[in-house]
């Protein structure tokens, strides 16, 4: 069985280069993250074909505006077939309850499945110095838990964090929260341009439910035997 709790990015411009690494990995890998990059480049024909090789998607573009403006840019987005879509946490309560009860409510309207709605709570690249540059007199771990609490509270169904506040998260908010944990990176290989970063098998620990993993699969020179490792790692905690 494939373990759905990989999310593969696919940081490319091009469908063409989708297609390859997709098909690529086959069936060992059920669930892929469509970013900026490549929904602003592509757009909606990227979703399709990915839906149409039975794969999940998460559209990760982290909607950040007025309340209004945000939940109807994710009903739009909501019927081009998303499992997951997320906004900005930092957008506040009343953004955030907006977007969750107005997808819901289209969704039940439509007769379609309502996608999963998380926030992202503090970008992983983001490190201390940043942080203090921003002029914040609280760690970011504590942030990171408020804003998890606060998108509880509005009703979403879960959180974009780093590993390192995983498990803080997972005792404030509960077992069914989604936790989903970028910046994953299998022993020995590059942090790139993260700062906050977890193999897959400490995230998977501290309570992550989903982990994202771009380069270390996307540049390795057998992308298939590198997401195999991962999962086997990943399958060592259940």
């Amino acid at each position: 069985m494939v373990d759905n709790r990989l999310i593969v990015a696919l940081d490319f411009h091009k469908t063409e280069d989708v297609k390859q690494l997709v098909n690529t990995l086959g069936d060992s890998v059920s669930y892929y993250k469509v970013g900026m990059e490549l929904f602003y480049s592509e757009g909606a024909q990227v979703i399709s074909f990915l839906k149409e090789k039975g794969k999940n998607v998460f559209l990760d573009l982290k909607l950040h505006d007025i309340p209004n403006t945000v939940a109807e840019g994710l009903c739009s987005l909501m019927v081009q077939g998303a499992d997951l879509v997320n906004v900005h946490a930092s957008g506040g309560y009343t953004m955030m309850k907006t977007a969750a009860d107005r997808l819901k409510k289209a969704a039940a309207n439509q007769g379609i499945a309502c996608p999963k709605l998380i926030a992202v709570t503090i970008l992983t690249s983001i490190n201390e110095e940043d942080w203090q540059g921003l002029g914040m007199t609280c760690t970011i771990g504590e942030q990171v838990v408020r804003l998890a609490k606060l998108a509880k509270k509005a009703g979403l169904d879960g959180v974009v964090a780093s590993s390192q506040e995983v498990s803080a998260i997972r005792e404030a908010c509960g077992p069914d929260f989604l936790i989903v944990t970028p910046g994953v990176r299998p022993a020995g290989a590059s942090i790139d341009d993260q700062s906050r970063i977890a193999t897959p098998a400490s995230a998977l620990q501290n309570g992550a439910s989903h982990l994202v993993v771009g380069r270390p699969i996307r540049a390795a020179e057998n992308p298939k035997a590198a997401a195999k490792a991962i999962i086997k790692e990943m399958e060592s905690v259940k």
